[in-house]
């Protein structure tokens, strides 16, 4: 679906330009874009190896066990079909973790284990179980104590202070992951049978 989106906006901003006799300005933007493209990656590999790094020395130093520890009272409660111990709690605390510490990219490869371990428990292959649909919210939605892509952006355009976001990101993901909570407790309960009525 999100390929049809964009191939839309891309058609109609030629469209557009032709009917407006500027195509030219179209491809110098395409080219634009494309070098920015690349330009912010490039500045984007060296914060994020410092942040992997300091993720790894984090991990070694049992900060990040600390952390997961801290976590396994909220992932009980956010994941009750999950059984203790299972394999996909420890890949949900990291996953949590890592995105807790502005770390998408090292986030990711964690949430695709869970929702690996996930499947293992789904009765139901075909569809998502509840458990994958919180845990798709959660990692839309997460907490961000540190946004560091967010802050190496900032910083490849030169902002004056890149760390200024900081404060309001927080204050924006507790929101977004208080709403995904929210929703995903409702569409649960609203997806629950109703028990038969005695008498």
């Amino acid at each position: 679906m999100v390929n049809w989106i964009w191939l839309f906006f891309i058609v109609v901003g030629f469209l557009v330009a032709a009917i407006n006799g500027d195509v030219e300005s179209v491809t110098q933007a395409a080219f634009d874009g494309a070098k920015n493209g690349v330009t912010v990656c490039f500045g984007l590999i060296s914060v994020l190896v410092f942040w992997m790094g300091m993720m790894r020395i984090a991990e070694d130093a049992g900060i990040l066990q600390k952390l997961a520890r801290l976590l396994q009272p909220v992932v009980r409660f956010l994941f009750p079909s999950v059984p203790k111990n299972h394999p996909a709690l420890g890949y949900i605390m990291s996953n949590m973790s890592a995105n807790i510490l502005g770390l998408g990219n090292a986030a990711t490869p964690m949430g695709i284990k869970a929702m690996q371990e996930l499947q293992k428990l789904n009765p139901n292959k075909d569809e998502a179980s509840s458990a994958m649909a919180t845990l798709l919210a959660l990692n839309t939605s997460s907490i961000t104590l540190i946004p560091t892509t967010l802050i190496a952006i900032r910083m490849n355009f030169n902002s004056v202070n890149p760390a200024e976001i900081v404060g309001t990101t927080l204050i924006a993901t507790i929101i977004s992951t208080t709403a995904a909570i929210f929703v995903d407790r409702w569409y649960r309960r609203s997806r629950s049978p109703i028990p038969p009525l005695k008498g």
